[in-house]
């Protein structure tokens, strides 16, 4: 079920955004989503009212009932409408502004997907934990793809036609791994780029802690095998 909000001009892209309680950063992201994009706030099971402060905003709402991240983004994709799509972590650790440059090489057809690696702002930003696992998946991903990635990217670009025809299963962490796996797989040009990565709003829910860290790589394994 969703929530339409008219956007008042031509649309670029969709960006999709996944969310579980984040009602305190969802403010500053939908102030920074640029020009000819339209915000689609997925509501994964919040109890913060992320629902009403996303719809305050201007955002198109989605809601899944089904809990996991994938589930989340998997809905979105599903729900949107422009032909390019933006996966975007809605904690305020990234910055929606940068979108129009992560798209940039989808859009003048020198690539079919592109992920935006995190440059940290300060140490906080990306805990030990979290920089560890990233780098164990960025090994996996180069021995099973030949992809020479420095991370999965948590701003992403691509045509939702194409995302649709990957056939992503996945539902839980291992969705952005699925995601890149299956594109090299097809063939795809898929293109690193580089965006600031700040300290998030709120606690994570998946690698603010080696515990939950360790279940994402688990997650990401499974894809891999």
């Amino acid at each position: 079920m969703s929530d339409s909000v008219t956007s008042p001009q031509p649309l670029t892209g969709d960006v999709v955004l996944p969310c579980l309680n984040e009602a305190e950063a969802l403010p500053w992201v939908l102030a920074r989503i640029p020009d000819g994009w339209r915000a689609l706030v997925v509501d994964n099971g919040s109890t913060d009212g992320s629902a009403d402060v996303a719809r305050a905003h201007g955002a198109r709402v989605v809601h899944e009932p089904r809990r996991g991240f994938g589930a989340a983004c998997h809905a979105g994709l599903e729900a949107a409408e422009a032909d390019l799509v933006a996966f975007c972590d809605c904690d305020a650790s990234l910055d929606p502004g940068a979108l129009p440059g992560v798209a940039a090489r989808v859009l003048d057809g020198r690539a079919d997907l592109v992920l935006a690696r995190r440059r940290p702002t300060s140490w906080g930003s990306w805990p030990l934990h979290a920089r560890a696992g990233n780098r164990a998946l960025a090994g996996m991903v180069r021995r099973r793809t030949g992809l020479r990635l420095r991370d999965l990217g948590p701003l992403r670009v691509a045509r939702r036609s194409r995302l649709l025809e990957l056939g992503i299963t996945d539902r839980r962490s291992g969705y952005p791994l699925e995601m890149v796996v299956r594109a090299a797989d097809a063939g795809w040009r898929v293109h690193e780029t580089e965006v600031a990565y700040r300290p998030r709003t709120g606690e994570s829910k998946v690698t603010g802690t080696w515990r939950g860290t360790w279940h994402a790589v688990q997650d990401m394994r499974a894809v891999l095998r």
